[in-house]
């Protein structure tokens, strides 16, 4: 694993591992704030002295560590612990499935962090409770950063992880999976969200499972998120 560069200032490295027998990959963003201070998104293993945690080391400090929803824990611990100085962020609802990390977790706002702009803009998206995800907007590089809301499994994968990606839906574009959809509880608080996200100039779109999107990004978020 190794951090590749996205854009000035925006990072990423993908992790391969099973999750329920699954194989799949997450990613992890990193982003450099002002003052050198980094923010790292959806953390993945960074062994002691691994190459990649000293790649994350030289690029600044580590200010911030996030998880963005409820499912997006499992490497959360080993990272915060690699960094005691960091602040350590997770949406509402994870102190009480992770009490090993309740003394560290702080819970995200609903809307923007002071201590994050103007660089980085963040929207916890309503209506999912189950996943509690945020979403966030690095405007120097016009980046949008998501985790589980949006997905598109492509490329050469293992039978299992292709089936279930077009059971999901993702196996063809970039969509909401049906694994997401089925736990909204309330659609008209999706959409709310789904609009100020819209809102957004982003070019790119980040996530999790497991593309980067540069091209027609907007539109193709547009299109995706039309299901509310």
């Amino acid at each position: 694993m190794q951090l590749d560069p996205l854009a000035t200032h925006l990072w990423h490295a993908t992790h391969a591992f099973k999750a329920n027998g699954l194989p799949i990959t997450t990613r992890m963003t990193v982003v450099r704030l002002p003052e050198n201070k980094l923010l790292i998104h959806s953390p993945i293993p960074m062994p002691p002295g691994s190459a990649l945690l000293r790649q994350v080391q030289s690029l600044g400090s580590v200010a911030f560590i996030v998880a963005p929803n409820k499912m997006h824990h499992l490497f959360l611990a080993p990272c915060a612990a690699a960094f005691p100085q960091a602040t350590v962020y997770g949406p509402q609802g994870l102190a009480k499935k992770r009490p090993d990390l309740a003394a560290r977790l702080q819970e995200l706002p609903t809307g923007n962090l002071p201590a994050w702009l103007p660089d980085l803009e963040h929207l916890a998206f309503q209506g999912i409770p189950a996943g509690n995800e945020s979403v966030w907007f690095h405007r120097p590089s016009a980046t949008l950063i998501v985790t589980d809301l949006l997905q598109w499994m492509a490329g050469d994968l293992p039978w299992p992880t292709r089936a279930y990606a077009t059971l999901t839906g993702v196996r063809r574009g970039l969509a909401v999976p049906w694994t997401v959809r089925a736990l909204v509880r309330d659609r008209a608080a999706a959409a709310r969200s789904a609009e100020q996200l819209l809102r957004w100039p982003f070019t790119r779109v980040v996530m999790a499972h497991n593309q980067v999107i540069d091209a027609d990004a907007h539109a193709q978020v547009a299109r995706a998120l039309a299901v509310w």
